[in-house]
């Protein structure tokens, strides 16, 4: 299918729904941490929706995120948020883990779409047509619908970790691999909820 590119993202879907009239937007957020499940979004909009400043959730401040978050819940069509956990991360590596996430997302709307845009150039195995979207979560409304609706979760989740494991400020970095979090694997050593393959290199070096 060829994507015509627009500078607005709902004009996108709206192109799309030219041909498909029940558009599913779907992204993951989480696969780059050190730490904790990674988490995936579905969302269908109705035709004539429209939300202001939603765009790709990592452009976003996190107090934009949390009110868009609650404006997309109320007006989609559709919506499902889903995710894989670290075991399943370090059993089946992160991409096939994100994209089992995003096969949940989908699975879990309750409805089905005529074509799933899917933020990346991989597609996860749902039972409707899918059409991979570079920066998707730039492009498409529905996509970056997805985007912060999969970081908003994510992030509500690291801070629930972050009560249970204090040591490692999980609240400030989110998982991610920021010199704060180096500082606190290394006086205090992973936990249970650390990518352990994440950190093979950090503990060859440390043991090296």
């Amino acid at each position: 299918m060829k994507i015509q590119q627009t500078t607005d993202l709902f004009e996108f879907d709206d192109l799309i729904r030219k041909d498909f009239s029940a558009v599913c937007g779907i992204d993951e957020a989480g696969r780059g941490p050190l730490a904790g499940d990674v988490y995936a979004a579905a969302v269908i909009f109705d035709t004539g929706v429209y939300i202001e400043g939603i765009n790709d959730s990592k452009k976003l401040s996190e107090k934009k995120r949390e009110f868009l978050y609650d404006e997309i819940i109320s007006k989609a069509k559709a919506y499902c948020i889903a995710t894989a956990s670290v075991e399943e991360i370090e059993t089946i590596n992160i991409l096939n883990a994100a994209m089992l996430a995003m096969e949940r997302a989908y699975n879990g709307l309750g409805i089905s779409a005529d074509i799933a845009l899917i933020d990346g150039n991989r597609s996860p195995s749902i039972s409707c047509k899918t059409q991979t979207v570079i920066k998707g979560d730039a492009t498409s409304a529905s996509v970056a619908a997805a985007s912060i609706l999969a970081k908003v979760s994510r992030d509500r989740y690291m801070k629930k970790i972050a009560e249970q494991y204090p040591q490692y400020c999980f609240d400030k970095h989110k998982g991610y691999g920021t010199k704060l979090h180096y500082e606190m694997l290394m006086k205090y050593g992973p936990s249970p909820v650390h990518r352990m393959s994440f950190l093979k290199k950090l503990y060859n070096d440390k043991n090296g």
